[in-house]
């Protein structure tokens, strides 16, 4: 296929079916529809509507390009004839990302989550989709890192002659509206600097240095910030091209063996383990977690989506599980003490400003001084 093909990835939470833990099959046929009527309409070649936990996924191909009106107008319809079914059915948090009443262009900064890619379709085009919930978009950082600069991850770093030239890292400070270039392995230890804070620096996108061509892209919509307020966590999606000039299906998983620790869970205020699951147990209910993440796998053949297969449904991520819960039960344990609870800056919920606000006039500086200026009194007691 010599046309330019684009895949786009877009997610909203509009309704959760028991709270927050899972997506009733009804918001999933409702956004079919719409996006049946836009394939029949020619705007798309292809869809796919699945879900991760409380959140609604589309995935389509066309050949419009990234941020087109038609295909982010159509993406917003179908989560609106979602959200209307949500609300029949008084489902919790009923259109809760749809920060807008009506469509303006691109849904970025709207609410709902976006990553797209634009590049020739290859003889065999493999495409691995991850979709997590529960999280913010800072949880791609370490996985992709490893994915495309780690050799101790990927072998191919070293012994394939076009994954050998490294890869550019696009980096996005989402507090700044900034970003920044960075090419590896050269620039490794200054790309960790940015990365190893998840919370405000996030990787949108790689690339290859041998042929230029996206590798992946990822979500880096922070609700929080669009919307001045807690509306619930971003759980982002990320996109990665697999094999030939990109690493191999395997070496893209193989982060994911590590459950490593993400910012969000309940009320997206809390640190957890990601913890890689088939679609069918990306129903997070402990504590409204752990984070979790899910695989999906596609051929594309001419724009059309051949999949996908649950490439987390495997015995080898058990151990990966298995230490994912230890971990949560370690976290747990320190209830509402940092290092589980988030640091005061990074809480998505947090009633400090009025806690603070209520006890102002108690708040005295210690100018030097010691403390306590006096000791506290003493109960009185009965001598005989």
């Amino acid at each position: 296929m010599s046309q330019e093909i684009t895949l786009s990835v877009i997610k909203a939470d509009v309704g959760g079916w028991v709270g927050h833990s899972a997506m009733h099959p009804e918001l999933e046929r409702a956004a079919r529809e719409v996006l049946s009527e836009g394939k029949q309409r020619g705007i798309l070649v292809d869809y796919h509507v699945t879900h991760c936990g409380d959140d609604l996924e589309l995935i389509m191909t066309h050949t419009r390009g990234v941020e087109h009106r038609d295909v982010h107008e159509l993406a917003w319809r179908a989560f609106e004839r979602a959200t209307e079914a949500a609300r029949d059915l008084k489902l919790y948090g009923a259109g809760q990302d749809l920060l807008s009443d009506a469509f303006s262009g691109n849904v970025r900064g709207m609410g709902p989550g976006v990553a797209e890619m634009t590049f020739v379709e290859r003889k065999s085009e493999t495409i691995v989709i991850f979709l997590a919930d529960k999280t913010s978009p800072g949880a791609w950082n370490l996985p992709l890192f490893r994915m495309f600069a780690d050799p101790f991850n990927t072998a191919g770093l070293v012994i394939s002659p076009t994954l050998h030239h490294g890869f550019r890292f696009e980096v996005h400070d989402v507090r700044e509206n900034k970003r920044i270039i960075l090419d590896c392995p050269e620039e490794m230890y200054d790309l960790l600097i940015f990365i190893g804070a998840p919370s405000r620096y996030n990787i949108k996108a790689v690339y290859s240095r041998a042929t230029g061509e996206i590798a992946a892209v990822s979500s880096t919509d922070r609700l929080s910030l669009i919307a001045g307020r807690y509306v619930g966590k971003d759980d982002p999606v990320c996109i990665v091209r697999c094999q030939s000039q990109f690493p191999a299906v395997g070496e893209v998983l193989e982060p994911f063996a590590f459950p490593h620790v993400v910012e969000g869970w309940m009320r997206g205020s809390h640190h957890g383990p990601l913890m890689p699951v088939s679609q069918r147990e990306a129903r997070p209910s402990r504590f409204d977690g752990p984070p979790r993440v899910i695989a999906l796998g596609f051929q594309l053949a001419e724009g059309r989506l051949i999949g996908p297969v649950d490439l987390f449904d495997d015995p080898s991520f058990d151990l990966a599980r298995r230490q994912a819960n230890l971990i949560a039960g370690y976290l747990r344990r320190h209830g509402p003490f940092e290092p589980h609870r988030l640091p005061m800056e990074e809480m998505e919920y947090t009633t400090l400003p009025d806690v603070m606000s209520r006890l102002a006039d108690r708040m005295e500086p210690l100018d030097g001084r010691q403390p306590l200026t006096q000791p506290a009194p003493q109960p009185e007691m009965d001598v005989d």
